[in-house]
């Protein structure tokens, strides 16, 4: 632990103790959830930022209406922003364009009067994502994701590290999923002090690199490995995305960074243009969910790339029965 979070240390025992306090009560029924007229799967995790919530929340709405179910999102859409449409953020919408119209969405703090709002629409199954702590709304099945590259944050609660809850928390898991790896004896070892959940493997897999051409989605770039990028993101865990792109042998010639849900300005576009040039880059290249934040049209001359990934989770087949067990009861 540093000295800057060896300050914030303190901070951390009346959070722990808030977090314990409010499970507990829930637990025990002080606190009553409340549960909604159908079928809820909560994807979450343990820790503040990304570990794939996203891409697993897009996997499941495909299989459940790929099998014929009325798929149902209830999201918080934080990071967003009000529209005339109701409110929205980067994730919302990437996964809008990916389901369109086979998928409903419901978006704001209260997520069980927006599942109410969707059981009216005849919506059947419900999504929740990034749940975990959302206590107030009873589930059918508890999907939990660890990033295999900072899977307890550090060790310690916010402030001071990035646990949400302390590890005990995993007690309440139907399903843990540990992602961007396919091997992590370690960390499995510290799951069993905690839970007996079923643990499966997930890992981030580049589909395809677009060109954006001023609009989404833009076309696909056949030739994208023979580019020189400067990465840039706005996403809870870049050193991941790093990764896979350099895994994925993408020739990378300088990045930068912004904080999560980073709505970009003209003026950032203009820096990121004179540092991409200035490190002998031929093109810009970011998340697909960076695309929705990104200021109206492309200024500059530089191609603007996204790369658009997916969740390949081994053993899906397991995996999806798993899910499929935990909520046959109901």
């Amino acid at each position: 632990m540093n000295f800057s979070k060896a300050l914030l240390w303190p901070l951390t025992l009346p959070y722990g103790t808030a977090v314990r306090l409010r499970a507990r009560a829930y637990r025990g029924g002080l606190l009553r959830q409340r549960r909604l007229d159908g079928m809820v799967i909560s994807v979450g995790n343990l820790t503040v930022g990304g570990t794939g919530k996203t891409p697993m929340v897009l996997w499941i709405a495909e299989h459940l209406i790929a099998e014929g179910n009325k798929t149902g999102i209830l999201t918080r859409g934080y990071g967003g922003r009000q529209t005339s449409a109701g409110p929205t953020s980067d994730e919302v919408r990437l996964l809008q364009s990916r389901l369109a119209d086979r998928a409903a969405f419901g978006v704001g703090a209260d997520r069980f009067a927006r599942g109410g709002e969707l059981v009216r629409r005849g919506i059947e199954w419900f999504i929740l994502d990034d749940a975990f702590q959302h206590l107030e709304l009873a589930r059918d099945v508890d999907i939990v994701l660890l990033d295999a590259s900072n899977p307890f944050g550090g060790g310690h609660l916010l402030p001071a590290g990035r646990l949400r809850e302390p590890t005990s928390a995993l007690a309440r898991a139907d399903i843990i999923v540990i992602t961007r790896t396919d091997h992590a004896p370690a960390v499995e070892a510290i799951i069993r002090r905690e839970s007996q959940a079923p643990i499966f493997y997930a890992r981030m897999r580049i589909e395809s690199v677009h060109v954006l051409e001023g609009k989404y989605p833009g076309v696909e770039d056949p030739n994208a490995q023979a580019r020189r990028f400067f990465v840039f993101c706005g996403i809870g865990n870049p050193a991941a995305f790093l990764a896979d792109l350099r895994a994925a042998a993408f020739d990378l010639v300088g990045h930068s960074v912004f904080g999560d849900h980073h709505r970009y300005t003209r003026r950032d576009a203009s820096f990121l243009e004179a540092a991409a040039r200035a490190a002998g880059a031929g093109a810009l290249l970011c998340t697909e969910k960076d695309v929705f934040n990104l200021p109206d049209g492309q200024p500059g001359s530089m191609p603007v790339c996204y790369c658009r990934s997916s969740l390949r989770v081994e053993h899906e087949d397991e995996f999806w029965r798993a899910i499929m067990e935990k909520a046959q009861p109901r």
